[in-house]
This record gives C-alpha cells, sequence and structure tokens, in this order.
C-alpha cells in the first residue's frame, strides 16, 4: 500500500472502465485523485465513492471536454486549487473511430483525431507547468495496442493510438532534455472488459458473451482483460518505481505483439 502517497493525480474520462479503474487504484494507493470527463455527473458519482471509501478529500470531479483548450485550463486550475498542484497526469479519455478507409467519414476521423490526440496534446501542453513543479512526476498516455498493430477495419483508430505513441517520446524527450524529472510513456492494452465492449455487442446485436469469447481467442493469454489490469501498469508508471523509464510503450496486451 502506498505506492504513489502524496501524489498529485488527474485523471481524464474517469466516469467509467479504465478511467475509473486507473483513477481508484491510484486513490487506494495514497495519491489524491481528480476525476474528469465530458459525463461530469458520473465523474462526480466515482469521486464521491472514492471518498466514501476513503476519505474526503481524497477525490474531486469535473465535467471536461477533452478536446477544448478552456476546459483544460479549468482542469488544471482546479488540480491547483484542489490538490495543491499537479504531479501525475492520466490522459485516458479516448473513443472508437469507426469505417474503413472507405467507409470512414472526415468528420468521424476528425472526431476520433480530437478526442484521441488533441486531448493529450492539450492535457501535456497546459499540464506541464504544474508537472514541473512537483518532480517527480509522470505522464501516463493510454493508447492501445492498436496503435503499434494495424487493422484493415480502422484505420482512424489505428493512426489516433499511434500518433499517441510517437508524441508520448516527444514529449518525454522534450522534458528529459530540459533536465525535468518529469516522465511521459504510453501504455498500450488490447481489448478490455469495459463499457465499450457492452456498445460493440449492441451495436452488432451479438449477445456480448459471444463477443467476449471472438476476442480472448485472438489473445495469447486466452482472455480479454479487466480493468485492474491495466490499471496496475498505470499505477506503476505514475508511482516512482518507474523513475527510471520515459519514452516508453508498456504492452498489456495479453501476448497479441508477440506473435
Amino acid at each position: 500500500m502506498g505506492r504513489v502517497q502524496g501524489k498529485k493525480a488527474l485523471v481524464t474520462g474517469a466516469a467509467q472502465g479504465l478511467g475509473a479503474a486507473h483513477a481508484w487504484m491510484l486513490a487506494r494507493e495514497g495519491a489524491r485523485v481528480l476525476l474528469t470527463d465530458i459525463n461530469g455527473d458520473g465523474a462526480a458519482a466515482q469521486a464521491e465513492a472514492i471518498n466514501a471509501e476513503l476519505g474526503a478529500g481524497t477525490a474531486f470531479a469535473m465535467r471536461h471536454d477533452v478536446t477544448q483548450a478552456g476546459d483544460w485550463d479549468n482542469a488544471i486550475a482546479l488540480a491547483a486549487e484542489k490538490l495543491g498542484g499537479l504531479s501525475v497526469l492520466v490522459n485516458n479519455a479516448g473513443v472508437g473511430v469507426r469505417g474503413n478507409i472507405e467507409t470512414c467519414t472526415l468528420e468521424e476521423w476528425h472526431r476520433g483525431f480530437a478526442i484521441n490526440v488533441d486531448s493529450v496534446f492539450l492535457g501535456c501542453q497546459k499540464a506541464l507547468p504544474l508537472l514541473r513543479d512537483n518532480q517527480p512526476a509522470s505522464i501516463v498516455n493510454i493508447s492501445s495496442i492498436a496503435g503499434l498493430i494495424a487493422s484493415d477495419t480502422m484505420p482512424g483508430y489505428n493512426a489516433s493510438k499511434a500518433a499517441v505513441w510517437m508524441l508520448s517520446k516527444s514529449v518525454a524527450l522534450y522534458c528529459a532534455k530540459r533536465g525535468w524529472d518529469v516522465r511521459c510513456n504510453s501504455v498500450h492494452p488490447t481489448f478490455v472488459d469495459t463499457p465499450i465492449l457492452d456498445g460493440i455487442a449492441t451495436n452488432a446485436n451479438i449477445e456480448k458473451e459471444v463477443v467476449m469469447g471472438k476476442l480472448a481467442r485472438q489473445i495469447p493469454l486466452g482472455r480479454v482483460g479487466e480493468p485492474n489490469d491495466i490499471a496496475a501498469g498505470v499505477l506503476y508508471l505514475a508511482s516512482d518505481e518507474s523513475r527510471f523509464m520515459t519514452g516508453a510503450e508498456l504492452k498489456l496486451d495479453g501476448g497479441i505483439s508477440a506473435m
């Protein structure tokens, strides 16, 4: 316990799924956490539950459109006010991008890049002043194994998550070359049992168990990931245990990338 004791963390997309798992694990290991999401009520409900378990003042929440620079200014200001600064940024918010190269619309392409890439750019840029003031600090950007391994069915998602991968390396080098103890790494999950899979099953009109089985057969370890499988990796990167790790990618993919 206490692996991130005293850390001050901001987690985007924290109303459910991976973001909620990250926030809970960081809080249980000693961090104070600001949960943000475009679903402000969902983020607030998660923060309330964290405070009920771990004590008032552990978690805070706000509505946050991660594609908007002004919303990022507000989030950073709230982190300074409520947390007293920022030492961990988890850029988790993201969406799928529908369509292959012929069917993906330019609107969907732009939306995917706005949420998956612009948000990470803005988060890193806006958070750096607080992170510099709270060294050692860590930026954790949630990419995807789809940012490393391509598919013929999702060019928008592949391209946006690959952009997060390279952006993370650039930020890492920028901080390191200035002598700052501010790390930046990317995390690359495979299929994880989150509400996104519920949506896939619904859109395909297939039982979720069937979808889970099909996905599991693609993974060498033979199962779909759980949110805490990914949150454990985020915890490591947020903690001082990873102080010699920057500009790297953490693959949490059940072995897919080894094939």
